[in-house]
């Protein structure tokens, strides 16, 4: 029982440290954010098992988590309130044209970034842009005005 109330805590744990680091950062990663889930994934496992390094142990920590995943992932399905907790909301970035500030200091974007998202997606500035929209994926979706 003390490996799956380890487990608990830790998965809520890292849950929220994912979550304060942003989605952004997230869908973005560069190779110092591999090698800081290696040697999380290194520090949680001996906070998870301690001195058990038996099989046992080890499948009943791999079960819990993989329950808590199911768990949540059907939480969120059958919940609105519950998602948007969890995943979050999308976050307008600019709306006709006009780039939100407020939004964009809230989702730590700089303005050449979302210039180089609206370019990938084929707009030249960042005035033409109808709707650009911090997904809770973490990518950034980019409608262009009508001409």
């Amino acid at each position: 029982m003390d490996l799956v109330f380890r487990a608990l805590v830790l998965f809520a744990a890292v849950y929220v440290l994912l979550r304060v680091v942003g989605r952004r950062e997230l869908a973005q990663m560069e190779p110092i954010d591999f090698i800081l889930l290696i040697v999380l994934g290194d520090a949680i496992q001996q906070g998870l098992t301690q001195d058990d390094y038996s099989v046992t142990g080890a499948l009943i920590t791999i079960f819990t988590i993989a329950a808590i995943q199911v768990a949540v992932g059907y939480i969120t399905f059958r919940s609105a309130r519950v998602r948007s907790v969890m995943e979050g909301e999308p976050v307008v970035l600019i709306e006709n044209g006009r780039v939100l500030e407020r939004n964009l200091r809230r989702a730590r974007i700089a303005a050449d970034e979302l210039a180089e998202e609206a370019r990938l997606s084929q707009v030249t500035a960042l005035s033409d842009v109808a709707w650009a929209v911090l997904e809770t994926s973490g990518k950034v979706s980019i409608i262009p005005k009508k001409s």
